[in-house]
């Protein structure tokens, strides 16, 4: 039987994993990048006893040793079938009903902000399926499935696409609930692109915030203002379009002081916020950061016993070190305030639920906390 691993940590690790034999004893192949193509080529060249080094995307091993292949494949996004999720127990899943993944794009139509490496997993950089594509496969899962939520796996939804998508899920009148990530742009502060959004069934968004303060902002490349943060939170608030804020401390050069302006926007907006997530920076191997360290004044380390590690520990010349951020984040848990705390701390969860009830459900949702025990209080989600 021959036994291959893929997936984007898999892409992450492609330089390292033919230096490391004793790994790769325990499979026969790794597919790297997009993987739809690239599997099916070796299925067919196993099936056919063919040369695998012709197949793209692929590492193998055989008596020779392990080899890298050089050609490299990107999917047409217009050509893919909708995903395929036969075979799997959906019935058994801890959930009323089932939540189905859905990619319309791949990379990031953005892609430059400085923290992040999501953009590893492609060659091809952004690429989108149309509009009416999108529906009829939507429409082909919700009918073969039965299942009418939805999560919009993409990197960061793209505003034109936003806009489009969901005057055609009204114009279909598909009538389903789904989530997706999007960035906070200008372009999107609008109030008929977030009754649209509403009306076509967007319950729950992830929104990337970061920081509020603009000097940090800038140092991410993030292209965004606190001005245009808070004008989204209010228009998704007033919509019904629960927001789920998502931010870290510790980005190099980053001060104290600009940590705790990121807690006091959200501290002053907290009747638009619905819910949190937070943490600190991570300095991943194959981010801008890493990648030009003296341009944001870190210097960062490789344990050569950490062989497969995907991001590295770092020191910085100005701002908060790794310890300073987790002070910071340690005090924002203990302080924030106390509606984002809720029963429920899985973000699938609370698509559920407010895809069932609505944000004016809000308060039955969140801990009624006795400040006075700490022992009641959960992570926000």
């Amino acid at each position: 039987i021959h036994v291959t691993i893929g997936g984007n940590t898999v892409t992450r690790l492609r330089e390292v994993l033919p230096d490391i034999p004793k790994l790769f004893a325990l499979f026969d192949s790794a597919i790297v990048y997009e993987g739809e193509t690239a599997l099916l080529r070796l299925v067919e060249a196993i099936v056919s006893d063919g040369d695998l080094s012709h197949v793209p995307n692929l590492l193998f091993r055989d008596a020779a040793g392990i080899h890298v292949n050089s050609e490299s494949y990107a999917e047409n996004m217009g050509e893919l079938p909708p995903p395929d999720f036969d075979g799997l127990p959906l019935e058994k899943y801890f959930v009323p009903e089932p939540i189905l993944p859905y990619l319309a794009t791949r990379g990031c139509y953005w892609g430059r902000c400085e923290f992040c490496d999501h953009g590893e997993g492609y060659t091809a950089g952004y690429r989108t399926k149309r509009d009416w594509q999108i529906i009829e496969e939507l429409t082909y899962l919700k009918n073969k499935y039965q299942a009418r939520h939805f999560h919009f796996t993409d990197e960061s939804y793209p505003p034109a696409l936003f806009r489009k998508l969901t005057k055609k899920l009204i114009e279909s009148n598909l009538d389903i609930a789904w989530t997706t990530h999007i960035r906070f742009e200008k372009s999107l502060l609008d109030d008929q692109v977030w009754a649209d959004a509403r009306t076509s069934g967007c319950k729950f968004l992830h929104m990337g915030y970061e920081s509020g303060s603009e000097r940090v902002l800038q140092l991410m490349d993030k292209a965004t203002t606190t001005e245009v943060i808070q004008r989204s939170l209010e228009l998704s608030s007033k919509h019904g379009v629960w927001n789920h804020v998502m931010g870290f401390f510790g980005f190099p050069g980053e001060t104290y002081q600009e940590a705790k302006f990121s807690i006091q926007f959200l501290e002053d907006n907290r009747e638009h916020v619905h819910s949190i997530g937070f943490g600190t920076f991570d300095l991943s191997k194959h981010t801008p950061v890493a990648k030009n360290p003296e341009k944001f004044g870190i210097t960062y380390y490789k344990n050569p016993e950490w062989d497969l590690a995907l991001d590295y520990y770092f020191t910085v010349k100005e701002g908060l070190s790794i310890e300073d951020a987790e002070r910071v984040f340690e005090e924002f848990e203990q302080n924030h305030y106390a509606g984002w705390d809720l029963k429920i701390f899985v973000r699938e969860y609370v698509f559920l639920y407010v895809a069932h009830f609505g944000t004016n459900k809000l308060p039955s949702l969140q801990f009624r906390l006795d400040s006075h025990d700490p022992s009641t209080k959960l992570a926000s989600v």
